[in-house]
């Protein structure tokens, strides 16, 4: 017992809710590393507490540089957050989020741990100096690329549930 379907009107059915969707998935692309501002203001955040480091500071000025550190990096997560004009449901994001935070992050600090170690012989200044250009470099080479691939999978994910939803 189904109802005849017309196949055209089907079909302008299906582009119409297809079009919305690719301008969401295209949306979620564009700005899935939040642009060079947010990429590089993280860079010169990273940069300036690890070359402060280097200063041989007393225990309490270590950890005032930390507080500032961590807070300057959420406040630029909070504004980059309500700039954002998209915002997708948890469902929507799959394990390559979580993979590509943990990844950078191991990345980033082992970065930081290994040209602190290359770098002990140095004075502390110019040594602190290297560690701060390697680790921000690498920092500026890894998230972007990895945050285009996080978010690129959103749009093949959408296909594979379509094609479920169709299929099935």
């Amino acid at each position: 017992m189904s109802a005849p379907v017309d196949a055209e009107q089907a079909w302008q059915d299906l582009q119409r809710i297809r079009v919305p969707q690719e301008r969401v998935y295209d949306e979620v692309e564009r700005s899935a590393s939040g642009g060079p501002a947010a990429t590089y203001s993280t860079a010169v955040i990273m940069w300036i507490f690890l070359a402060v480091l280097g200063l041989d500071l007393p225990r309490w000025g270590v950890g005032l540089a930390a507080a500032a550190y961590v807070s300057l990096l959420v406040g630029l997560a909070v504004v980059h957050h309500r700039r954002s004009r998209l915002r997708l449901h948890h469902s929507r994001y799959d394990w390559r989020f979580p993979a590509t935070f943990a990844s950078a992050a191991v990345v980033t600090g082992g970065t930081a741990l290994l040209s602190g170690r290359l770098v002990e012989p140095l004075e502390p200044l110019s040594g602190s100096l290297i560690q701060a250009t390697a680790s921000a470099a690498v920092f500026v080479m890894f998230a972007g690329p990895a945050n285009r691939w996080a978010a690129g999978s959103l749009r093949g994910r959408g296909v594979r549930e379509a094609r479920a939803g169709r299929d099935g």
